[in-house]
């Protein structure tokens, strides 16, 4: 049996770092695959403006991960320039030395990822430690860093990354997750107070952590993916690279002034966006994809867009991020020609994508509660005289008129109801998408709860009964998808939605023909996008979304 199983294992040797599970959904452990494909991303970039040379092979070189959980990108960076430096310091015992103390360096988020950082870089948790590879250390820590840092608290949240005290005030047992890069005024200085000298750093590397529950209703929780990136740039190095949700794209919850600066950024050279984050970290429920972005300090320019989902031909495509006439990112290569083909026609000219207002179908489109009754409302079981029917949360109830305070103007019209939570998919993001929730026709003496929007208003059951195709249509589902980041739809995301005249009951071909969409681009539009069928369950996946817009 002892034979056998030598046997078998001969000549095996995981890598430990593909085998531990994440910490969270918000603070995920990158495989080591991924790791390496955005360390050829910097390598490309680095080649390509220094005439071709190796940033592996040069000993001046600093590389620099501010928030390292398993230390897989210390590790890699490690491995490669022991290779790439191999003429240069011949003696492995000196090249290995020189690597680990002159050019690697990290920050660790929590006390136990610091050591499992420096098992992975120096082969011991202990930097001067008896087993570790790095001979010139004279304490603990070497050169990936940790202390336990205290959040600043002003009424209830933290200054720097706006956790909730309530939250996260939590005593000396437990991790404060007041991250040492984001907590600071200066991040030159404490740089310079962490690792000594002027700090200057070429490449920043690594996978911040997502975000910090905020003390909000439910599970609501604030972005702080973001705060890294800002103080990255800070600290100016040539390169930048980091994976992160791809939510930003279209802004929302604290990330609004973020994607504005970060679109509005030229340095930005490449994004590679990834529809399915379980596709970069398997078994993780991250909505809305995950993407890693190469930022050049020195080199300014176009942005090489790549689109990844599964066993998809990879999209690709060098483009401007931020496009004349839009306010967010337009995720998909195919679906900026689209778009840009139906603004063509609605304006009478290519340059912007901004509609004019009178051809806005957002215009349409209630803002929240849009009669005033919020989400967790409950109408009357039984119907009163003169009550009218409320569309809510489960099902139908009743209530008075005079109990609407908003909205009133719609009663007495035609409309459609949508919910404001999209159709949900378990933990993945799967395609195609049906992008909405089944809308239907709201009759003259009804309202909704914060559960629906309302669109509207119509004259008669006829115009709604033509809004109510169009917004089946494929193409017009595509439309609000490039404006949608989340789940939640909101106004907001119909903002790329053209009017039509609502004498028809409204078809894709109809569309199609309209917009001049060619035979791979409805391919495209069909790959992404689900068949709405009316007929099926009207409540089907409606359910309660927090507000994060």
């Amino acid at each position: 049996m002892n034979g056998q199983a030598s046997f078998t294992l001969r000549g095996r040797n995981p890598d430990v770092l593909t085998c531990i599970a994440n910490l969270s959904n918000d603070e995920v452990f990158t495989p080591p695959e991924f790791a390496n494909r955005m360390l050829d991303t910097v390598a490309e970039a680095w080649a390509a403006s220094h005439n071709g040379a190796n940033i592996w092979a040069d000993k001046t070189v600093r590389f620099l991960d501010p928030c390292t959980k398993s230390g897989v990108f210390l590790r890699e960076i490690t491995s490669r320039l022991t290779s790439g430096l191999a003429n240069e310091i011949p003696d492995l015992e000196k090249r290995v030395n020189h690597i680990l103390t002159k050019q690697v360096f990290g920050i660790g988020i929590t006390h136990l990822t610091s050591l499992l950082a420096r098992r992975s870089v120096y082969c011991s948790k202990h930097a001067n430690g008896q087993h570790s590879i790095a001979k010139s250390f004279t304490n603990d820590s070497g050169n990936i860093w940790f202390e336990r840092i205290e959040h600043t608290w002003a009424n209830g949240k933290c200054t720097f990354c706006g956790a909730s005290q309530a939250a996260m005030d939590r005593g000396e047992a437990l991790e404060t997750h007041a991250y040492a890069f984001i907590h600071t005024d200066n991040i030159k200085t404490r740089m310079a107070e962490l690792f000594g000298g002027n700090m200057q750093f070429d490449v920043i590397i690594g996978n911040p952590p997502y975000q910090l529950n905020d003390g909000g209703y439910g599970t609501s929780a604030a972005p702080i993916y973001q705060l890294f990136v800002e103080q990255a740039k800070a600290l100016e190095p040539r390169y930048l690279s980091m994976v992160i949700p791809a939510r930003w794209f279209a802004g929302g919850k604290g990330l609004d002034e973020f994607r504005e600066a970060m679109l509005a950024d030229n340095r930005l050279r490449s994004i590679a966006d990834y529809l399915s984050a379980a596709d970069v970290f398997p078994g993780v429920g991250l909505k809305g994809g995950v993407c890693y972005f190469l930022w050049n300090r020195d080199h300014p320019g176009l942005c090489d867009v790549s689109t990844h989902f599964k066993d998809w031909p990879v999209s690709t495509a060098s483009r401007l991020l931020l496009e004349k006439g839009a306010d967010v990112f337009i995720r998909f290569n195919e679906g900026l020609s689209i778009l840009k083909k139906v603004a063509s026609v609605e304006t009478g000219q290519s340059e912007s994508l901004l509609l004019p207002e009178s051809k806005r179908f957002d215009r349409l489109v209630s803002s929240l509660r849009p009669f005033g009754f919020r989400t967790f409302f409950r109408g009357r079981k039984q119907m009163r005289k003169g009550d009218m029917a409320i569309y809510q949360n489960g099902g139908t109830g009743y209530v008075a008129r005079e109990e609407v305070e908003t909205g009133t103007e719609l009663i007495d019209k035609w409309k459609l109801y949508v919910g404001r939570a999209a159709p949900g998919t378990g933990n993945r993001d799967t395609y195609p998408h049906r992008i909405l929730s089944t809308p239907f026709i709201g009759e003259p003496g009804s309202i909704c709860s914060e559960t629906y929007l309302c669109i509207g208003p119509f004259e008669t059951q006829s115009e709604a009964e033509s809004a109510l195709s169009y917004i089946t249509c494929r193409l017009t589902r595509l439309l609000i998808l490039l404006h949608k980041p989340s789940q939640d739809t909101t106004r907001k995301v119909y903002t790329f939605v053209p009017t039509q005249e609502w004498n028809r009951k409204w078809t894709d071909d109809e569309l199609y023909a309209k917009y001049g969409i060619t035979e791979s681009e409805i391919a495209f539009i069909e790959k992404i996008v689900r068949p709405m069928d009316l007929a099926s369950d009207l409540f089907e996946n409606v359910s309660v979304v927090e507000e994060d817009e």
